[in-house]
């Protein structure tokens, strides 16, 4: 059993928990991920480490609230107990040769690309970090970003926080500025990866993407996130989840990953249904 010792609510939809889990956190490296199971009847699913405390033994997990288990998930509050709690697994980040690095997060992504530039950073690697979200009431963990970076731009799609624009367009006004990055991390929605390498394609400029958003199974035997690299077929949660994005198929990763949108609704609402009628009876 794996202690929830933190519970932090983030946004509406975002919750951060931080689980006692000191083997994981010894060996957690930025880019390696948890599977978890909230009980015998849950569901496996994979979650990647946003932060880890060696000292402490913890490991700090930003999930979103999409579907039947992070709904579950989320009704648990600190003291609370998880089953299963599994890693590290993937392949971890490596950056060797890195002077400069522009660390791009897209909503939730942010949480995955902050522990990357946390790392650049503690190498005294410079690193620009560009976040991107839909409006203000949605940005999450905005003072640890800034304290993991040399320079932090909060982006809205609608500008209420000030700064209207994509990180694509902050990333391109500041290589014309005359920035030199040696590499990009992007990290967020499958569409805005692909926007970023099409941006840094155009400038010779590396670029590195996760592939965690078709994840599902954590060990490579479901083939859920199987998808194409530089024409091989790779698996995101073996082989990455971290992989060169100039060679990512994305036009077919995004297709796939919208084959059980249906199913993953009905799923959520019949969950829905189910902690209603529970908190009904409760009443």
């Amino acid at each position: 059993m794996f202690k929830i010792v933190k519970k932090k609510v983030l946004n509406p939809t975002v919750s951060q928990i931080v689980v006692e889990a000191p083997y994981i956190a010894k060996k957690a490296e930025p880019g390696q991920f948890i599977i978890l199971r909230i009980d015998e009847q849950g569901e496996r699913i994979p979650f990647t480490i946003a932060d880890f405390d060696r000292e402490a033994g913890t490991v700090t997990v930003i999930f979103q609230i999409v579907g039947m288990t992070t709904e579950r998930l989320n009704e648990l509050n600190e003291g609370d107990y998880l089953l299963d709690f599994v890693g590290p697994l993937g392949v971890a980040s490596h950056f060797g040769g890195v002077k400069s690095a522009a660390v791009i997060g897209g909503g939730l992504g942010t949480a995955i690309a902050y522990p990357q530039a946390k790392k650049l950073n503690a190498m005294g690697v410079r690193v620009d970090m560009i976040n991107g979200f839909r409006n203000s009431d949605l940005v999450i963990i905005e003072d640890e970003c800034k304290a993991a970076c040399t320079n932090l731009y909060t982006m809205t799609d609608d500008g209420s926080n000030g700064n209207k624009g994509f990180v694509t367009a902050k990333l391109e006004e500041l290589i014309k500025n005359g920035e030199k990055y040696d590499v990009v991390i992007a990290i967020g929605p499958l569409v805005m990866m692909r926007a970023v390498c099409e941006l840094t394609k155009k400038y010779g400029i590396k670029t590195i993407v996760s592939m965690n958003p078709v994840m599902i199974d954590g060990t490579g035997m479901c083939g859920g996130c199987r998808i194409t690299v530089g024409g091989e077929t790779k698996f995101a949660c073996v082989d990455g989840p971290d992989f060169n994005g100039a060679l990512v198929d994305f036009d077919e990763a995004i297709a796939r990953s919208k084959m059980y949108q249906q199913q993953e609704r009905h799923m959520y609402d019949e969950a829905c249904n189910l902690l209603n009628k529970g908190v009904s009876q409760d009443a």
